[in-house]
């Protein structure tokens, strides 16, 4: 069953860039932007990424963290954080159970084809831990606008 507005989100423990193993419901009390993109070092990845580090004051401001989440490997996220100076945490997920957990993995196409991959989402989380904004199949340019206004909706 797909996770909606008003469901908890699921915990999880997912290793980082810093090489810590970061727990969601570390954050409780807080709020949380968890955001899953394909792919480290991509157009719209980076687009994203950097979309998020330069909101990343805005973030702040509403008392919420960012968190974000792709197949790639730690070392990966490592070179990508560090070549666009991203400023919140990249976690890896190579065998994708978490972007299944909150349904960002499944069927995609792109140019004709048809493949299983990570499905661009983002996922705002209140300080209880409840979902209170539900992207999937986001675009890169409109995701860091449309989290921010869940943020703000309170």
């Amino acid at each position: 069953m797909a996770l909606e507005i008003g469901d908890s989100a699921p915990d999880f423990k997912l290793q980082s860039d810093s090489g810590e193993t970061v727990k969601l419901s570390q954050f409780k009390g807080k709020k949380v932007v968890l955001y899953f993109y394909p792919e480290d070092d991509t157009p719209g990845c980076t687009k994203q990424a950097c979309d998020f580090r330069d909101n990343f004051a805005a973030m702040q401001g509403a008392d919420a963290v960012v968190l974000g989440v792709s197949p790639d490997s730690v070392e990966s996220h490592v070179k990508f954080k560090k070549k666009y100076d991203l400023n919140f945490p990249l976690l890896a997920d190579p065998d994708h159970k978490v972007a299944e957990l909150y349904g960002a993995w499944g069927e995609k196409n792109n140019y004709g084809r048809t493949y299983i991959g990570l499905i661009r989402s983002h996922f705002v989380i209140d300080e209880q831990g409840k979902l209170i904004d539900v992207r999937r199949r986001v675009s890169a340019k409109d995701s860091v606008r449309l989290a921010l206004k869940a943020l703000n909706q309170d």
